[in-house]
């Protein structure tokens, strides 16, 4: 490969299908003429399940569970051919993934790129945040720790504030974004009426404000990147964020069909400031341009993507923007007002506490001055399903004119990640529910804090030539055992990543994540929490509206979708993905030709 772009294949949720993913690559590239790619980006539900009690902490259905690919990988029977990395999903290992928080190497030529991320490869800049977004456990820290109960399992794949309080101080250029989940509001800005018509579900937590994250929408409203990745609702979709005319595309928001109010405030815009809902039904058409009915054909098969037992009731009644870069977070849902004859009554320790201004905003970066990203979601590993796409990207990140790229390619730590890394370590709190993070002090605080970190970056790592990732990648727990089989009562062991112990030891942090063995032992010896009491019912659909989960709502039909989906894998050939041109760009999509899938293990969840 010459040139100065960079060659990139993205997936969209791996699922455990490796084999089939790394056969798609080789078999585009072939299509293509290319010889290969610079770097694989895998967007989540990714599961680097090592072995049978990986699959213990792994939020997916008992009867779902199947051990899939990636284990060869980690054991060294097979190796990546092409350098890998990926962010975390809602359908993971979540305790291997947890020895690796700041990021690591899961199996040789695969990285994982931590709960969130700046990384380099090459002049390529890249910034990654795992996860999806569960408003009540935003501001929480990260308390999930071995042994886990049913509650660990879910709310460890929750996006928290401080991760996404370190990518709000980034204050340079970044070329790609990753996150599982949807940025918010982004489907306003590409086809959404294509978009409804294929995902009919989609439409009412859209037009409530509530469909996707608003992690990920803070992450890509402030890093700007000309290209932002995701997975997570298992359909292509692609979409052009206009940053200086953010508001022009979206439909003012409706309220939800069951009359509960967006959590999040609404999303802003339309051409006459006012939009009928019934309307837009009218107007939408079919992947064949034939009008569709008034009301869209409901999908009996759909299902509700995150699978989630919610806490029922009430949306989420957090400050879900925590005040991000010093700006105003969105309007939350208001409450029944508590009457001064009222709170006369309460106790002098209910009394309402003194505000507290806010800290004061700053200017946007000067270096973070690229207008428009180019969004794209793709779907799961699938025969017939757009999964895959290959591109070439040439890197803004850098200034000045690029001299042609020598390959191979290594991953390399990010200056002022590190610097960043260095100012939040003693603020994280890990393993214990009971914890609070630090307030946000707002980036007037932390930026001179930075700068100075970036300066003992400079002399302490940059100077040494130690910015390049190493690849130290060592087996920590037991490889798979088929003779043991998958159905195994016992969760996993807790062990120490020697990268992590590597990775804080450079940067002179201390690692949370270590624990002795006693420590383990007698957490053992207690055992898990009790989970939460809940009622039954309802739980949130997808992004943290209402629906879905195993109550009511409209989660129907999971294990028709599941069984068509295991079907479908052993008997049909896929169809290449399409390359990268879409209607939303009005450019034609170009299909390649049919690729024969290697066997495929059963897919875990959704």
């Amino acid at each position: 490969m010459t040139g100065k772009g960079l060659r990139l294949a993205v997936e969209g949720c791996g699922h455990g299908t490796l084999n089939a993913i790394y056969a798609s690559i080789e078999k585009s590239c072939e299509i293509n003429g290319w010889d290969g790619v610079d770097l694989l980006i895998i967007g989540g539900d990714f599961q680097a399940v090592r072995n049978s009690y990986d699959l213990n902490c792994m939020s997916v259905p008992l009867k779902f569970r199947e051990i899939g690919d990636f284990h060869e990988y980690y054991s060294g029977s097979r190796k990546a051919p092409y350098l890998t990395i990926f962010v975390g999903g809602n359908h993971e290992a979540s305790n291997h993934l947890w020895e690796l928080f700041y990021g690591g190497w899961v199996a040789p030529n695969i990285y994982y790129i931590g709960a969130a991320n700046v990384l380099r490869l090459g002049p390529l800049r890249i910034a990654g945040l795992s996860g999806i977004w569960k408003g009540y456990n935003y501001n929480k820290p990260h308390h999930e720790r071995l042994p886990y109960n049913q509650d660990d399992v879910k709310s460890i794949y929750h996006v928290r504030e401080l991760d996404v309080r370190k990518l709000m101080q980034v204050c340079t250029q970044v070329d790609v974004g990753i996150s599982h989940d949807w940025p918010r509001g982004v489907e306003w800005h590409g086809n959404w009426k294509a978009l409804f018509a294929k995902k009919d579900l989609f439409e009412a937590d859209a037009r409530a404000g509530i469909l996707g994250s608003l992690a990920a929408k803070y992450a890509m409203d402030r890093l700007r990147p000309p290209h932002w990745f995701s997975a997570h609702l298992h359909c292509k979709f692609s979409a052009v964020v206009d940053h200086e005319n953010v508001g022009t595309k979206e439909p003012q928001v409706q309220p939800v069909p069951d009359g509960h109010a967006a959590a999040n405030g609404t999303l802003q815009g339309s051409s006459n400031g006012i939009t009928n809902s019934d309307e837009i039904l009218l107007d939408i058409k079919d992947d064949s341009s034939e009008n569709r009915a008034s009301k869209p054909v409901r999908n009996t098969d759909e299902i509700d993507i995150d699978m989630d037992d919610d806490v029922p009731g009430a949306p989420p009644s957090v400050n879900e923007a925590n005040n991000h870069n010093g700006n105003a977070p969105p309007p939350a849902v208001e409450a029944e007002p508590v009457t001064e004859d009222l709170r006369a009554q309460l106790p002098a320790s209910f009394a309402r506490p003194a505000p507290t201004a806010p800290p004061p905003p700053l200017p946007p970066p000067a270096e973070i001055n690229n207008k428009t990203t180019l969004f794209l979601a793709l779907d799961k590993c699938l025969p017939n399903r757009k999964f895959l796409q290959i591109l070439e990207i040439e890197p803004i990140s850098q200034s000045g004119a690029l001299d042609e790229i020598s390959r191979p390619l290594r991953l390399l730590y990010d200056k002022e990640w590190l610097a960043i890394t260095r100012v939040f370590a003693s603020s994280q709190h890990f393993g214990s529910p009971n914890a609070s993070n630090l307030p946000n002090k707002g980036e007037a605080t932390y930026r001179p804090l930075i700068e100075a970190e970036e300066k003992w970056v400079e002399e302490n790592l940059i100077s040494k030539d130690k910015m390049t990732i190493p690849e130290n990648f060592e087996i920590t727990a037991p490889i798979y055992d088929p003779n043991v089989g998958i159905r195994v009562m016992e969760q996993p062991k807790e062990y120490t990543n020697p990268q992590t112990v590597a990775f804080c030891e450079m940067l002179g942090v201390e690692n949370p994540f270590h624990a002795s063995e006693e420590e383990r032992e007698e957490r053992k010896r207690v055992g898990a929490r009790p989970d939460e009491q809940r009622n039954a019912g309802r739980g949130r659909g997808r992004g943290g509206g209402f629906g879905g989960g195993r109550g009511k709502g409209r989660g129907r039909g999971r294990d028709r979708e599941e069984e068509a989906d295991q079907n479908s894998v052993h008997r049909s050939p896929g169809v290449m993905p399409e390359y990268f041109t879409s209607d939303e760009l009005n450019t034609p999509d170009t299909t390649a030709s049919q690729l024969d899938f290697p066997r495929m293990p059963v897919l875990n969840g959704s």
